[in-house]
């Protein structure tokens, strides 16, 4: 009974929150868009203002260390939840880039279109066509965030990670100037729970995840270590700064 009791109470603030704040961003972005094209001087700030305050109303405690970094860049970090979407956007002005199938999910496909993530199809033939598409956004500002693994995990491990996408960073419009962020994503689960509490992978599903995460009286917490930038014109190709990234996000996964 407490169980449905939280989910009617913390559900529907959240869909107002989350709603609301879908409809204020697209009336913003229908004046953003006319004045400055692709660059979103606004809205970014309101997503991270909702994903904050969602957090706080599931009851998922948040905290981060280090510094999100200024300047033009991407932003890598390892993949647990689909929690991760609100976590990351909690702290820092970012756009997703996922998967192709994602902007067709109900909710959340609609919630990823509006606050800009960047959809990439899983097609070798198509590498050229998103590798462009990839490094357009990064020259006009963006901070794409992308998860090298290319799917969650349990939340108690990292999983190895792709270097696909980071061919982009090597082209000659953006070796000189670009930056990685590599940025620890780790969960603590509550008192006495599988610490594989918030991880969401394999088959399981979302509605029904979403629902025990609202259903759950005392949660634990999720804290965010950004590591230094790295400059790619510092490593020899995608491989060598793809081991780098994945390198310091376990030096502290599960430890800091």
């Amino acid at each position: 009974m407490l169980g449905w009791l939280l989910v009617f109470l913390r559900g529907l603030p959240l869909g107002v929150l989350v709603f609301g704040g879908l409809i204020l961003l697209l009336l913003i972005r229908a004046i953003e868009r006319p004045f400055f094209g692709m660059a979103r001087p606004v809205t970014p700030y309101l997503t991270v203002f909702v994903c904050r305050n969602a957090l706080r109303i599931i009851g998922i405690g948040f905290s981060a260390s280090g510094q999100p970094m200024v300047g033009q860049g991407a932003v890598v970090a390892n993949h647990s939840s689909w929690l991760d979407i609100f976590v990351l956007n909690a702290s820092k002005r970012i756009y997703f880039v996922s998967k192709s199938e994602v902007a067709a999910w109900p909710g959340i496909g609609w919630l990823a279109r509006a606050t800009g993530t960047l959809f990439i199809e899983r097609n070798r033939n198509k590498a050229a066509e998103q590798s462009a598409q990839l490094q357009s956004r990064l020259q006009a500002g963006h901070k794409l965030l992308f998860f090298p693994e290319g799917t969650s995990s349990d939340g108690q491990r990292v999983l190895p990670f792709k270097s696909s996408l980071f061919a982009a960073f090597f082209s000659p419009e953006l070796r000189e100037v670009l930056s990685v962020q590599p940025v620890t994503v780790t969960y603590q689960a509550p008192d006495n729970a599988d610490p594989r509490f918030y991880g969401w992978w394999g088959d399981m599903d979302f509605g029904s995840h979403f629902l025990w995460m609202l259903a759950t009286p005392h949660h634990g917490a999720v804290k965010l270590t950004y590591h230094m930038p790295l400059k790619v014109s510092e490593f020899q190709d995608r491989k060598a700064l793809t081991a780098a990234c994945e390198q310091q996000i376990r030096s502290v996964h599960l430890t800091g």
